[in-house]
């Protein structure tokens, strides 16, 4: 039997990408967790709201895949310190926005800033993963996750009391981020190159398998359409689920931000999870559970009450986070030479697609008010039968025992 080389896992480069993920994250979550403000102050309708997370969903996923293949070819390991700066410059230029239009110029910048910033983090996550990939990615994300929640608290308790200028209070977080992203930077060399011996040495004990052209491009589809569904339901929380609230059951704003905090939260605590899992059990399986699980809970919550609801969106965005870390290694191990194309592809379908689906959404919403967009969400989860035709290319758990860590 063929045993395959099991590099060491660097938990304290893995800690502070997600620590730094964090930061990117809050940064752009202030902007939709900003919405009610905005809203009130510029008499936006949900098509503008709509069409604000369009403009930043775009920015941030067009360049995202050309900034991956770029780095693929050229490894640019402080690339991520230049996308803080354009994520920087945003966040001053949203605080101090006096028009619809200077609001789409500054979001623009934040998600060119992060469109940057994926790919090669996420290049770094799986060279410092070591044989421990769904760790890694769940740390990765857990950050990500955990920074989105934040930006609703924040909103409660600085955007609202102190009003849109205080979003400029929030650029020390780029600047602190510049700072690891540095020091993550100086690190990747080394890193990588312990990456590269170890695959070299499974090639030739022939431990990493090629597959089919037919194989990789149907997995690839697959995924994208998964995560598709999941981004299209996600959206209608992300943008909406405050306004959902206040509709529904009379919240004031500070609540419904801190509800949808909550719900975010869960997302952080399943990424996490899920990748944990995923090492032991098999990607396959987590996927199909994240996919399909969600669907009773979502039939019920349109009819839910205010107790329930929020039950219910924890226990859905735990659930539906869960195969986050599993896609995104999923889809790497069918193209291991393409990492940075593969997380510019699947960060930028995040916001790509999420930024169509926020603008038919909020159409969707004026037209029909918001409690029937949730209703017509409800059935989503049912494009999680797409799994059926994912190759199974990872069928059994990894039942190796966890590797040498280092720091």
């Amino acid at each position: 039997m063929t045993i395959a080389a099991r590099p060491g896992t660097y938990l304290a480069v893995l800690s502070l990408l997600g620590l730094t993920h964090l930061l990117n994250d809050l940064m752009q979550s202030l902007i939709p967790a900003a919405y009610p403000i905005l809203k009130e102050t510029y008499g936006l309708d949900f098509v503008q709201i709509g069409m604000i997370t369009l403009t930043f969903q775009i920015a941030g996923s067009l360049l995202q895949p050309v900034m991956g293949l770029l780095t693929d070819r050229y490894p640019a390991p402080y690339s991520p310190v230049a996308g803080m700066m354009f994520t920087l410059s945003g966040l001053v230029s949203l605080a101090f926005a006096g028009s619809y239009a200077a609001i789409l110029v500054s979001v623009t910048l934040i998600g060119i800033g992060s469109s940057i910033f994926h790919p090669e983090a996420t290049r770094m996550a799986r060279y410092a993963a070591g044989s421990r990939q769904g760790l890694a990615q769940g740390i990765f994300q857990v950050g990500g996750q955990a920074g989105g929640a934040l930006g609703p608290v924040f909103a409660a308790l600085v955007i609202v009391p102190w009003g849109q200028p205080s979003l400029a209070w929030f650029a020390v977080s780029a600047l602190l981020a510049m700072l690891l992203l540095t020091w993550i930077g100086s690190r990747q060399r080394q890193i990588s190159a312990e990456y590269f011996a170890n695959r070299a040495r499974n090639r030739k004990a022939g431990a990493e398998p090629a597959y089919a052209t037919p194989t990789i491009l149907t997995g690839l589809v697959v995924l994208t359409l998964l995560m598709f569904s999941k981004n299209l339901y996600g959206e209608s929380f992300r943008s909406f689920y405050t306004f959902y609230l206040m509709e529904r059951f009379g919240l004031s704003i500070p609540s419904a931000q801190m509800m949808l905090f909550v719900f975010l939260l869960a997302a952080a605590v399943g990424v996490l999870a899920g990748g944990m899992l995923g090492d032991r059990i098999g990607r396959y399986r987590i996927i199909w559970f994240s996919v399909l699980g969600p669907l009773p809970l979502t039939l019920i919550l349109p009819y839910a009450d205010l107790f329930w609801t929020g039950v219910l969106t924890v226990l859905i965005n735990l659930i539906m986070a869960s195969a986050f870390a599993s896609i995104l290694i999923y889809a790497i191990d069918l193209l291991p030479n393409r990492i940075g194309l593969i997380g510019g592809l699947f960060y930028g379908l995040n916001f790509g697609l999420a930024g169509i689906a926020a603008a038919i959404l909020g159409a969707l919403a004026d037209t029909y008010g918001v409690e029937a967009v949730y209703r017509m969400c409800s059935v989503l989860p049912l494009a999680g039968l797409m799994a059926w035709f994912l190759p199974r290319i990872d069928v059994n758990a990894n039942t190796e025992n966890p590797a040498e860590q280092k720091t």
